[in-house]
């Protein structure tokens, strides 16, 4: 069996699941509120090519709480919700990304996996289709946790934000 891909569509708001170059599923998501770039602090989702370098949360209940990439004992709910405002949730199961392009998404200030971006759950009423993520990709509870289980550490990642066809190649001096 070929080894699936994940190809995210920032302008669009989908990650479609590739195998064998045809889309199995396609999910909706939330990216970064703040648009895209690689920078640390800003915000940003990054783009280019990327791997998932860690999943984080097998087997846990759906709704799961983490801080740290570890589970807090909590499971998400409106009470919870309620007694901590503001809190960025992050639910179910972590798809943590590692960049794979030195200078771009891997490395110095631009690093993807130093930037602690996620592909994770999030709150049942949080909107999806719309930008509006610190910088990693929300889903959906059970569409991550759906994702986890059809994925393997190692698992190419590509993000883009144009609105032209994606691919698993950079083309030279074009923007990722």
């Amino acid at each position: 069996m070929a080894a699936p891909e994940l190809h995210i569509d920032v302008a669009q708001q989908r990650l479609h699941l590739v195998v064998h170059g045809a889309t199995e599923r396609s999910y909706r998501i939330s990216t970064a509120l703040n648009g895209v770039g690689e920078i640390h602090g800003s915000g940003c989702t990054p783009r280019g090519q990327h791997r998932v370098r860690a999943k984080v949360g097998a087997g846990c209940v759906p709704g799961t709480v983490f801080v740290g990439r570890r589970a807090t004992g909590e499971v998400y709910s409106p009470e919870l919700a309620a007694a901590h405002p503001g809190r960025d949730w992050i639910l179910s199961r972590i798809l943590w990304l590692t960049g794979c392009e030195p200078g771009v998404n891997r490395g110095g200030a631009v690093d993807t996996l130093r930037r602690y971006i996620y592909l994770h759950g999030c709150p049942d009423d949080c909107a999806m289709g719309v930008p509006l993520s610190h910088g990693c990709v929300r889903l959906a509870n059970a569409d991550v946790i759906d994702l986890f289980d059809r994925v393997v550490v190692g698992t190419r990642v590509t993000i883009h934000s144009s609105p032209a066809p994606w691919t698993t190649e950079r083309t030279e001096g074009a923007a990722p």
